[in-house]
């Protein structure tokens, strides 16, 4: 019975802090996890670099999505993004056979996000089913829970397969700037569901 009571004044003594907080002008952050294998992704519009818009709950209907964050523009072009970038694009015509449509997420601030995704692509040719979308101000890795909070990081490098229904297949967010997934693992990964 105690108990009950005990967690009756901490429930209380939490939302009292809640509302005197939104009172006081604060904002609370709850962090979100990283999507799981077997969770509902969820879904989210970002614009492409090519313009117009991209819904992820549009992408799976059309067949799985490969969900590839990059780190985007930490103050210079990641070296190991464009060593990856390039992998995928290598293995370009098995990801068109697979059905699947691979995007990538190039986060930072608003200022000058295009142009510095641009140039991360710049004299580059990928193919249709190949998509780079923009994260200006970080707001899709908080959403995803992926956002590298520290000095110089933008976010976690992270792959995930997304299957027609939005369950999440795979999994790898690396809290390194290294552990970057391959394009075999991921077809691997793909091609076993």
């Amino acid at each position: 019975m105690n108990r009950a009571i005990d967690s009756s004044k901490g429930s209380r003594s939490v939302f009292l802090f809640t509302l005197l907080a939104i009172a006081a002008g604060s904002t609370i952050a709850i962090a979100a996890n990283p999507p799981a294998v077997g969770t509902e992704a969820k879904d989210f519009e970002l614009s492409a670099l090519g313009g117009g818009k991209v819904k992820l709950s549009k992408l799976t209907k059309a067949g799985p999505v490969v969900l590839i964050v990059l780190r985007g523009y930490p103050g210079y072009q990641c070296p190991l993004c464009t060593k990856q970038f390039g992998s995928f694009l290598d293995a370009a015509d098995q990801f068109q056979q697979a059905g699947a449509t691979v995007v990538f997420v190039y986060p930072g601030p608003a200022e000058k996000l295009k142009d510095r995704a641009a140039d991360f692509v710049k004299g580059k040719d990928y193919p249709e089913h190949f998509q780079i979308l923009l994260d200006p101000d970080y707001d899709f890795a908080k959403a995803y829970g992926l956002r590298w909070d520290a000095q110089g990081e933008t976010a976690y490098p992270s792959t995930f397969v997304i299957d027609r229904q939005r369950h999440v297949a795979f999994a790898v967010v690396s809290k390194s700037h290294g552990g970057r997934t391959n394009p075999a693992d991921v077809l691997k990964a793909m091609l076993s569901k």
